[in-house]
C-alpha cells in the first residue's frame, strides 16, 4: 500500500476545506486524510493536477463519443462519465456482499411465495393490499416457475452510506435491472484514461461477473434442455438503455432479438431467422413484463411475443427475469422487510433499507402526512407518471394536492427519509467538487445462492447540492473500484473482456439472421452510402458556388446551376433560382429534418449501427463517433468543407470496416447489397440530371463532365485514360464508358449491378425469381448501351425505375413483417391485479 501522504497538496487542501466532517460520510477523506483505499488515487491526482485531471475527463469523454455510448432512448444522450473512479476497500466490500446476497435470497423467499401460497399475505406478515395494488404484480405469472432454487435470476440494488458511513439501501430493481453493460463500459473508458493507476491498483475483475451469467443462464434452461439456446430480448434501439442491452449481448455472446424476431409455435418459442425457424430455450428479458405478452397483457404492446405467457407455462422456454418480478421494486415492501427475513430466513436483515413509512398502514401515513415536508414521497409503482417528489422542495400548495392524493389512495404511496448520502469528488473546471453518490450494484442467481458483480454502477448528483441522483436528470456516472482481498487473484491488466474466452462453452444458435436484423443491414448499406453521395455532390456544388455563384454568364456559373439543379432533384429538396446557392447547399448539408440532407442520412447510419450493434466491429463507434462529433461541432456560419470531408472519410472507413472485419455471412451480403443499390440509384441519377439528353440540346460542357467525374470518383481514371487513349471519341463517350459500362470501375454502374447479383446469390431462396429476373434486365438493357450516343433522360429515368422496383423487390422477398397481433375479447389484464385477493 502507497504511504499516506504527509502534506496534502493545494488540490487536495482544497477539496478537503469542502468536506465536514461533523456533517457527512465522504468516500476519497476524512478527518484525517485521505482514505486507505484511495491514496493510490489521490497520489496520482496530485501528480497530475487540476489541468491534468480536466484532460482526462475531457479523454473520457472523447471515448464515450467514440464508443457509441448513449442512454435515453430517441434523444440519444450523451453517457456522462466522470475519470475518477469510486474506490471501495476490500473488507468494506465483503460485509456490503454478504447483505447483498442475503437481500437478494429475501427477495427470491417472498417473489416465490407472492406467485405461489402467499403464505406472507395470509399471515399478515405483508399486507395484502402493498401486493396486489401495485402495477408489477402480474397474476396471470401465478404457478410459472423457473428451473432451479431461484426465481428471481438477476437483482440490481441502489445503495448509499449514510453521515456514518453504513450502506443503506434506496431502491430495488428486479423487473428487468440495467446497467451492467454500462459498468462494464466505464471500467474499459476510465483503464484507458488512467492506465498506469489501473496496472498498479489490485483491483477486483468485472469480466468473471458476465461469465456468471453466462453460467447462471445455462442452469435455468428447460430440464430436457442439454444445449440451450439463449437471446436476450430487447425493447429495440429507441429504449433509454438500449447501448447497455447492445453491449450486454456482446459481453454474454448471445443475440439481441426483438419481439418482431420471436414467434410462438405449438407451445413452443421460435427465433424467425431467413428461411427458418430456430428454437429458444431461455430468453433473458429487457422488455417490462407487462408488454412481453399482447395475448395475456397489454394487447396494444409491440414489444411483446404473443404466447410468451404460455410457452412459459408449458416449460417449454425460461423467461428471466420471470413474469411479475416488478412488485418487489416496490418501497412500500421495506417496512415488512425485516419481519420477512425472520419468517423466511430466520435471522434479521444485515444491510437495512433507508426508513421507508407505507401509507396504506393508518399509523404509517399519520407520520407521513405529519412530515410531508421533510421526507421523499414515492407512488409504490415506478413509471405511471409520478416520479418522487422532494418534501423540502415542495411549495405550500404542492404540499396540500400531495397531501390530498395520499388520502385519495393511501395504498399507492410510501415515504422515506431523506437520507444525508456520502460524497464523492467530481472533477470540474474550478478544482474538485463533492456529489451526492448513490453506488448499483449486481447479482446473478447460481449454484443456489447469488454471485455478485464486485464493483457496480456510480452515479452522482449533476450538481453541488442536488438530493435527486439519477439518469434522467443528467446525473454522472462513475466506475467502481473494488480493491481485491489480499491472496486473491487481482483484476490485472487486462485485454479487452469482450474478447475474453468464455468460461464455460454454452452452445448459442446458429449463424442465422432475422428478416429484422436483414432489414436494418440493408438499409444501413443504403444509408451510409447516401451520406457520403450526396457529401461528394455538395462538395463539389459547395465549390463551385464559392467561385462562381457571384458570376453569372461564365461556365462556371453555369456548372453550378446544372449541379443545383441536380441536387435538389436527386434529395427531393426544394430549390429553385430564387434561393441562394449556399442557403441550398447549408440546407441538404445540415438540415436534419430534410430526409435528403447529408445530416439525415449520417443520424439514420448511426442509429441503424446502434441497433446492429452485436452485428457490427467494435471500431465502427470510433469511426461513427467521430461522425457526429463533426456534426455537432459545426458552425452554420463557417464553410461546409470540413463536415462534408469528415462524412466522406467516415463513410469510407465504414466500408473499409465492413469489407476488412465483417465475415461473408447473409448479413453481410445484405449489407452490401444496400450499398450497391444505392450507389447505382445515386450514380443513375446524377448522370440522368445533368448528362441526359432532353431533346435537341448543344454538348454538355466541358466542366460539367469534370464536375459529375469528381462526384462519381472516377476524375483520376478518366484524366489517365484520356490522356492515353485515342482522341476519336468525345469527351461525354469516355465518359459515359467510365461511368456506366466499365465493370472495372468500383465507382461505375456496370461495377455495381455486377457485385449486386453476387449479393442477391448469397441470400435465402424465396421461391420468387422476380429479383433475378429484374437484375438480368437491367444487365442487358446497359450492354445495348451505346455510350457514343448519349442516353436520353427518359431511358436512364427508365433504367432508375427498373432499379427502384429491383429495391421493392428485395423487400418483399427478405424483409416480410409478421401480421398485426390483437388481443383476445375479455383478456384479464394487470390493471385488475388490485382487485384479486389470495383464495
Amino acid at each position: 500500500m502507497t504511504e499516506q501522504p504527509s502534506d496534502l497538496p493545494s488540490l487536495l487542501d482544497d477539496y478537503r476545506a469542502q468536506f465536514d466532517p461533523g456533517h457527512g460520510f465522504d468516500e476519497l477523506v476524512d478527518d484525517s486524510g485521505v482514505r486507505p483505499a484511495s491514496v493510490e488515487l489521490a497520489s496520482r491526482m496530485n501528480h497530475i493536477g487540476l489541468r491534468g485531471l480536466l484532460d482526462r475527463r475531457t479523454q473520457a469523454g472523447r471515448f464515450v463519443q467514440d464508443d457509441g455510448v448513449t442512454y435515453g432512448g430517441a434523444a440519444n444522450a450523451s453517457w456522462r462519465l466522470d475519470p475518477l473512479p469510486l474506490m471501495i476497500a476490500a473488507d468494506d466490500w465483503a460485509g456490503l456482499e454478504r447483505g447483498l446476497v442475503q437481500r437478494a435470497e429475501l427477495l427470491d423467499l417472498v417473489l416465490a411465495d407472492l406467485y405461489g401460497p402467499r403464505e406472507l399475505l395470509r399471515r399478515g406478515v405483508i399486507p395484502p393490499e402493498v401486493v396486489l395494488g401495485h402495477g408489477g404484480f402480474v397474476h396471470q405469472a401465478d404457478g410459472i416457475r423457473v428451473p432451479g432454487r431461484r426465481q428471481l435470476f438477476f437483482t440490481a440494488t441502489d445503495l448509499a452510506r449514510d453521515r456514518d458511513g453504513r450502506w443503506h439501501v434506496l431502491s430495488d430493481r428486479t423487473q428487468a435491472p440495467s446497467g451492467a453493460g454500462y459498468a462494464m463500459e466505464n471500467r474499459r473508458v476510465v483503464a484507458k484514461v488512467f492506465p498506469g493507476l489501473r496496472r498498479n491498483t489490485e483491483l477486483s475483475a468485472l469480466r468473471d461477473f458476465f461469465h456468471s451469467v453466462r453460467m447462471a443462464l445455462h442452469e435455468v434452461a428447460p430440464r430436457h434442455v442439454e444445449a440451450p439456446r439463449i437471446v436476450l430480448l430487447t425493447p429495440g434501439a429507441e429504449s433509454e438503455t438500449a447501448f447497455d442491452q447492445a453491449y450486454l449481448s456482446t459481453l454474454l455472446g448471445f443475440p439481441l432479438v426483438e419481439a418482431e424476431d420471436l414467434i410462438v409455435s405449438d407451445g413452443q418459442v421460435f427465433l424467425r431467422n431467413l428461411g427458418r425457424l430456430e428454437p429458444v430455450d431461455v430468453l433473458l428479458r429487457r422488455v417490462d413484463a407487462d408488454y412481453t405478452d399482447p395475448l395475456e397483457l397489454r394487447p396494444e404492446s409491440r414489444l411483446g411475443v404473443p404466447g410468451l405467457l404460455e410457452a412459459s407455462r408449458q416449460g417449454t422456454v425460461t423467461v428471466v427475469n420471470t413474469f411479475g418480478t416488478g412488485v418487489l421494486e416496490n418501497p412500500g415492501l421495506f417496512p415488512f422487510l425485516p419481519a420477512a427475513a425472520r419468517a423466511l430466513l430466520g435471522t434479521d436483515l444485515e444491510l437495512p433499507s433507508v426508513a421507508t413509512w407505507w401509507c396504506g398502514d393508518a399509523a404509517q401515513r399519520s407520520h407521513v402526512l405529519a412530515n410531508l415536508d421533510s421526507l421523499v414521497i414515492k407512488p409504490i409503482t415506478r413509471g405511471v407518471g409520478v416520479t418522487a417528489r422532494f418534501g423540502t422542495e415542495l411549495g405550500a400548495d404542492d404540499r396540500d394536492v400531495l397531501r390530498r392524493a395520499i388520502e385519495a389512495q393511501p395504498w399507492a404511496w410510501a415515504a422515506q427519509e431523506l437520507l444525508e448520502k456520502s460524497t464523492t469528488p467530481v472533477v470540474t473546471p474550478l478544482g474538485m467538487e463533492p456529489r451526492d453518490v448513490v453506488l448499483r450494484t449486481f447479482g446473478v442467481a447460481r449454484g443456489g445462492s447469488y454471485t455478485m458483480m464486485r464493483g457496480g454502477l456510480a452515479r452522482v448528483a449533476p450538481s453541488a447540492g442536488s438530493q435527486l441522483v439519477s439518469n434522467l436528470s443528467g446525473a454522472l456516472t462513475k466506475d467502481v473500484w473494488v480493491l481485491a482481498p489480499e491472496g486473491s487473484q487481482p483484476d490485472a491488466w487486462q485485454p479487452d473482456p469482450t474478447l475474453a474466452p468464455p468460461a464455460l462453452e454454452v452452445p448459442a444458435l446458429a449463424g442465422g439472421l432475422s428478416p429484422r436484423t436483414a432489414e436494418d443491414l440493408f438499409w444501413l448499406g443504403r444509408y451510409a452510402e447516401r451520406a457520403e453521395g450526396t457529401a461528394r455532390l455538395l462538395r463539389v456544388a459547395d465549390d463551385l458556388t464559392e467561385d462562381f455563384a457571384g458570376r453569372p454568364g461564365t461556365s462556371g456559373h453555369a456548372t453550378l446551376m446544372v449541379l443545383l439543379e441536380a441536387v435538389t432533384r436527386l434529395t427531393g429538396a426544394p430549390g429553385g433560382p430564387d434561393l441562394p446557392p449556399d442557403r441550398v447547399l447549408q440546407r441538404l448539408a445540415m438540415d436534419p429534418a430534410l430526409p435528403g440532407s447529408v445530416l439525415y442520412a449520417a443520424r439514420r447510419t448511426i442509429s441503424l449501427a446502434q441497433a446492429l450493434r452485436e452485428q457490427l466491429s467494435l471500431d465502427t463507434w470510433l469511426v461513427l463517433g467521430r461522425l457526429e462529433r463533426a456534426f455537432d461541432n459545426h458552425d452554420t456560419e463557417t464553410s461546409l468543407q470540413p463536415v462534408l470531408a469528415q462524412t466522406v472519410e467516415s463513410m469510407l472507413a465504414f466500408s473499409g470496416l465492413a469489407a476488412e472485419s465483417l465475415v461473408r455471412d447473409q448479413g453481410w451480403h445484405f449489407l452490401d447489397a444496400g450499398r450497391r443499390l444505392e450507389r447505382a440509384q445515386h450514380l443513375v441519377g446524377l448522370v440522368r440530371h445533368t448528362l441526359g439528353r432532353s431533346g435537341e440540346q448543344p454538348p454538355v460542357e466541358p466542366r460539367v463532365l469534370e464536375a459529375v467525374l469528381m462526384v462519381g470518383e472516377s476524375v483520376i481514371t478518366h484524366r489517365r485514360r484520356e490522356a492515353a487513349g485515342p482522341l476519336s471519341r468525345s469527351p461525354q463517350a469516355l465518359v459515359l464508358d467510365l461511368l456506366l459500362l466499365d465493370v472495372t470501375n468500383p465507382r461505375g454502374l456496370a461495377f455495381q449491378l455486377e457485385r449486386l447479383e453476387a449479393d442477391l446469390i448469397q441470400l435465402p431462396a424465396t421461391g420468387s425469381d422476380r429479383v433475378g429476373v429484374l437484375i438480368h434486365d437491367l444487365t442487358v438493357r446497359l450492354t445495348a448501351l451505346d455510350p457514343d450516343l448519349p442516353p436520353s433522360a427518359d431511358w436512364l429515368g427508365g433504367l432508375d425505375t427498373d432499379l427502384r422496383e429491383l429495391s421493392r423487390a428485395v423487400e418483399r422477398a427478405h424483409f416480410v413483417h409478421k401480421a398485426p397481433q390483437h388481443a383476445l375479447p375479455g383478456t384479464w389484464g394487470p390493471q385488475w391485479a388490485a382487485t384479486w385477493v389470495p383464495s
